[in-house]
């Protein structure tokens, strides 16, 4: 019995760290939605020259948009057959636009996929989105676990319309920015920017755009 009791008192906070955080991560994953599960009031130009108001879905992953209009089926749309899309994001109060681009595949060949416009001038910043698992180290006990998140890649448009994707290293950015690289950085500190949010990065690259003049 006193064996029993040792047993509880020294186990007792571990498993009530780990019952919590199971039914923290249970819970979470419930609540939690992804771009794929959201419709917003938008639009769709499809390449026909089509044009189509209503409710818009999107997934980036499927480079799939789908279209709907109440009482109606919805209808799901290829990169191939889309011009461009256009959604207004309540949860950030603000347009986003999406364009269908050639982009080389990890398999070899150049197809439409889809391309959030961030920010567009003389370096053209594109964005797209995954939802992906990622590993965390747990604040409640020994070891870690893994929760799907979104992720967001970045992507340079050039004007000869070749897309490459941007590294992630901050050395890399400033030197894309050749002689300018000096005032953006110091833009960068004297507003706490952060490349890796995809709204501070979109602030970065319209900064360095603007010392181009009109």
């Amino acid at each position: 019995m006193m064996e029993n009791k040792w047993f509880w008192r020294k186990y007792s906070n571990a498993i009530a760290a780990v019952s919590f955080l199971t039914i923290f991560l249970l819970t979470e994953t419930k609540a939690q939605k992804f771009p794929s599960d959201l419709w917003h009031e938008g639009k769709i130009v499809l390449l026909a020259g089509d044009t189509l108001r209503g409710s818009v879905k999107y997934d980036l992953q499927q480079d799939l948009v789908q279209y709907g209009v109440a009482n109606e089926r919805t209808t799901a749309f290829s990169a191939r057959k889309v011009l461009f899309f256009e959604i207004y994001d309540a949860s950030v109060r603000r347009y986003r636009q999406f364009f269908a681009l050639p982009f080389t595949t990890t398999s070899g060949y150049k197809a439409p996929v889809f391309f959030e416009l961030l920010e567009e001038g003389k370096m053209t910043l594109l964005s797209r989105e995954s939802v992906e698992y990622r590993t965390y180290n747990s604040p409640y006990y020994m070891g870690s676990y893994s929760r799907l998140v979104l992720v967001y890649k970045y992507f340079f448009l050039d004007e000869s319309g070749n897309i490459s994707e941007f590294t992630g290293n901050k050395n890399d950015l400033l030197n894309l920015m050749n002689k300018k690289s000096d005032e953006v950085e110091k833009y960068i500190k004297a507003n706490k920017l952060r490349y890796e949010d995809k709204y501070d990065f979109a602030r970065i690259v319209a900064y360095y755009n603007s010392l181009f003049g009109t």
